[in-house]
């Protein structure tokens, strides 16, 4: 997922000792967990943007689980800064069933903050978060059920402890405080986030698809690509593209390229036969994807090379019934079967050999591509697995 970068100057380091988060934890007073999961919870987010998919693939996830959520009958408030970048993209004003909060900063915020905290059963504050550090001394000071971290962007978080540098989001107690880390990727990145930032108790939350947005839709002639490529544009995912998209596309000069994106530098290697397109909102993507004959999902670096991180493209192709051509990573196979429901490609040879591929066949794992997106990666579906890991975590008997 792509966002700018708050600068960040104080250096934070993290290496709690066992003993103080121990201590942390019995501090720890509940009231009132007696609910069952017929209750209806208040969710208060301190997120990145909602209101705004403008490079910004935090926003489609959020809107998804709003909804999956409220349909499940609970609420969510999302406070998002009111920052110029997005504002000026704005696609969002208001939550149905919900409320989004817009504030110039957080001073000006905080009685609004505060006042909605009071009545909260959850509050959760995500990576990018501006004023990430603030928000969560709010929520850990608020008398709540259960004080959640989402890292939508967990491998990214990695890198910059690895390298040494500030997370802008995260304070200096790193995760300590939480009772509940919740991460867009799984696998050992769930370790990590226990090892490295003192998180407690740890689970994956994947991406997802709303089904109600993403469908298949008659193609659209300004569309058409032999192969498509949707995103913003990523300095650690550029290697990966030129391979697969650019080199391809200057090997089959004949054929018809589709870019798609934000924030591409006028230095980007295009080709005659690349066609390119300025970002799209969510309500374009489904012609967009429905007009490729071939999608390509690119992962970035980080992501990558940590695997089990799907982005939120990859099922929303793969629910318009586009027929995806993947970079490999560790843990594709748990979302999608490679072969039969998804094609992967290593080198620029392998992404000629797919859009050569015969229609009939590109259809048919189309199709098997959409039923998996339907059955396992909604955001209804992960709108209920998050219901689940509250209710588990505030001590509720599922």
């Amino acid at each position: 997922m792509s966002r700018p970068v708050t600068p960040h100057s104080r250096s934070v380091t993290w290496g709690i000792p066992p003993e103080r988060a121990k201590v942390k934890v019995e501090e720890r007073k509940y009231v009132g967990v007696t609910r069952s999961r017929t209750d209806r919870m208040k969710l208060v987010v301190f997120g990145l943007s909602v209101s705004s998919s403008w490079g910004n693939g935090h926003a489609t996830l959020w809107r998804g689980l709003i909804r999956g959520l409220n349909t499940l009958g609970h609420r969510v408030v999302f406070f998002e800064r009111n920052l110029p970048y997005y504002a000026a993209h704005r696609d969002l004003s208001e939550l149905p069933g919900g409320r989004l909060v817009l504030y110039p900063d957080w001073s000006s915020a905080l009685p609004t903050v505060r006042a909605e905290l009071a009545d909260a059963d959850v509050a959760m504050v995500t990576s990018y978060c501006p004023g990430g550090v603030p928000a969560s001394e709010a929520v850990i000071d608020a008398e709540l059920e259960l004080r959640v971290f989402y890292d939508l962007d967990t491998p990214v978080t990695l890198e910059r402890l690895r390298a040494g540098l500030a997370v802008p989001y995260i304070g200096s107690r790193g995760l300590v405080d939480f009772d509940l880390v919740l991460s867009y990727t799984g696998g050992a990145a769930l370790e990590a986030l226990q090892e490295q930032l003192g998180a407690r108790r740890v689970a994956p939350l994947y991406g997802s698809v709303d089904p109600d947005i993403h469908y298949p839709v008659p193609p659209v002639d300004g569309y058409r690509a032999d192969l498509s490529y949707l995103g913003t544009y990523a300095e650690d995912r550029q290697q990966a593209l030129v391979s697969m998209f650019v080199e391809t596309a200057r090997r089959l000069p004949a054929r018809r390229f589709l870019l798609g994106g934000a924030q591409y530098p006028v230095g980007f290697p295009w080709a005659d036969n690349i066609y390119f397109v300025r970002h799209l909102p969510p309500s374009e993507h489904p012609a967009f994807y429905s007009s490729s004959r071939l999608t390509l999902n690119v992962t970035r670096a980080a992501m990558a090379e940590m695997g089990y991180c799907p982005s939120g493209r990859l099922f929303e192709a793969a629910a318009c019934g586009a027929p995806v051509l993947s970079d490999p990573w560790p843990g594709l196979e748990e979302f999608f079967t490679p072969g039969s429901e998804i094609l992967v490609a290593r080198t620029t040879d392998e992404s000629v050999q797919a859009v050569g591929m015969d229609d009939p066949e590109l259809l048919r794992i189309g199709r098997a591509a959409r039923e998996r997106a339907l059955s396992d990666h909604t955001a209804a579906r992960r709108a209920g697995e998050l219901v689940a890991l509250l209710e588990a975590a505030i001590g509720v008997e599922a």
